[in-house]
């Protein structure tokens, strides 16, 4: 079976490039991966998979941070004149995004593989030293560009269901492959959660590219995941002339220093670490006016949930305590949020075995993250039904290339083939836990 996953890897390596080209080329960010999710959701149903987007995979009330209605239907319209299929599209309007195909083959255990899809709202580099620009594909989309590699998971997600379609007779039970939106800012995971697709899944694996990582080298799973929070507050004063009515107002931006000040005096926690930053401010209209409102963007972390929590709270404290001050009122809105989570050491054992049995790959020992990735919401949902969960890492280093999140960002596009046969051969080699503990 080995061979032939290799085998039709190699005959669909270009494809799968092309994939992430085209992905790469049409960046979408979080909420708005019409074109992407459409594509992705029209591939898999030629592929025969049970595709579900929309409503069927996403819990309303738990999507965070959507862009507004104009946004929203901007980019759908932009979505529609770019290639999309209108079949799909039509089901993901307001900001409905993301895939789940579905493939059976009788009973037995329910695994699932997590990818996700969206792009970063930066603008890509245009420099011909760039290499998407240089080839022609980098995003056209001036406010989203893929600058995390998620083409590259969105692509290999496609690459692994073509092949599952070849191997269909090998597959024993149900694989879910998850085309996840929204992962920047962590805001999309925990809808797909909560709508039940996951229920009744056993294993669930995810991965991600390093463009720090030479290609081929690979860590079996990341863990450590820092919980986080992310939310905008606004803070209503009350404008009057700074000269002529002083007292008249309430300073909304005073409230706001004052806050900020004591945001970054909050104790830090015996029990692990701890993070806050106010990222942006926007204040004020005028050189005499009381300022009358004011709007943070900020964000928490702690080493687990539920440090986490506590950042959080002293956090929501301390501004509304600054705000009462100033006789100002406020208001706090979610934008964001993930877990802390770790990969179960019995499927990074496999993945060790998995990846030396394959052949090509080096392990490294790198298993702890430092950053937050809503894959966690997905990680514990499945640890909590007693199940398990892993994220690999995967090497595709590129010289010259910009780090995550910059405007050059680019990667070795030989690991996209790299991490399809690893991840298939993984799904359909071995029986996974929890059913099943050993390597046959």
């Amino acid at each position: 079976m080995l061979e032939e996953i290799q085998k039709k890897a190699d005959e669909i390596e270009q494809k799968i490039i092309n994939y992430r080209r085209d992905f790469h080329k049409y960046a979408e960010y979080g909420w708005t991966e019409y074109r992407t999710s459409s594509l992705i959701a029209k591939r898999l149903e030629e592929l025969r998979y049970d595709v579900k987007v929309g409503k069927e995979i996403l819990s309303d009330k738990d999507r965070m941070g959507l862009p507004n209605k104009e946004v929203l239907e901007k980019c759908w319209q932009r979505a529609v004149e770019q290639g999309g299929d209108i079949k799909y599209l039509n089901k993901m309007k307001n900001g409905y995004t993301g895939v789940v195909g579905i493939i059976k083959n009788g009973k037995g255990p329910v695994r699932a593989l997590r990818f996700d899809i969206d792009a970063l709202e930066i603008e890509e580099s245009i420099d011909l030293n760039h290499f998407p620009a240089k080839e022609g594909f980098a995003s056209v989309n001036k406010e989203a560009a893929h600058a995390c590699g998620h083409d590259c998971h969105a692509s290999t997600g496609l690459g692994i269901a073509e092949i599952l379609a070849d191997q269909k007779e090998n597959i024993k039970g149900t694989i879910k492959l998850i085309f996840q939106p929204a992962e920047e800012g962590v805001r999309g995971a925990k809808s797909i959660v909560e709508s039940g697709i996951l229920d009744d899944v056993n294993t669930i694996i995810g991965h991600h590219v390093y463009n720090n990582w030479n290609l081929g080298e690979i860590s079996s799973g990341i863990s450590d995941y820092i919980a986080t929070k992310k939310f905008d507050v606004t803070i209503y004063g009350k404008a009057a002339h700074a000269g002529g009515n002083p007292n008249g107002g309430n300073n909304a931006l005073v409230a706001a220093s004052t806050a900020i000040l004591n945001l970054y005096a909050i104790p830090r926690h015996k029990d692990g670490e701890t993070r806050i930053n106010v990222g942006k401010l926007y204040a004020g209209s005028g050189r005499n006016v009381i300022c009358d409102k004011v709007q943070m963007i900020m964000e928490t972390r702690g080493a687990n949930t539920e440090i986490s929590e506590y950042m959080y709270n002293k956090a929501v404290k301390i501004i509304k305590s600054s705000s009462t001050m100033q006789d100002c009122s406020v208001e706090i809105t979610q934008m964001g949020e993930a877990q802390s989570g770790k990969s179960d050491k019995e499927l990074m054992d496999i993945v060790e075995k998995m990846a030396l049995k394959i052949g090509g790959y080096t392990l490294l020992d790198i298993h702890k993250s430092g950053g937050s990735e809503d894959f966690t919401y997905m990680m514990s949902k499945i640890q909590k039904n007693g199940g398990y969960a892993v994220n690999i890492g995967i090497g595709a280093g590129k010289k010259n290339a910009g780090i995550a999140h910059s405007h050059n960002f680019d990667v070795d596009e030989r690991a996209i083939k790299k991490a399809v046969i690893l991840l298939t051969t993984l799904i359909l080699k071995y029986d996974l836990p929890p059913l099943f503990r050993t390597l046959s």
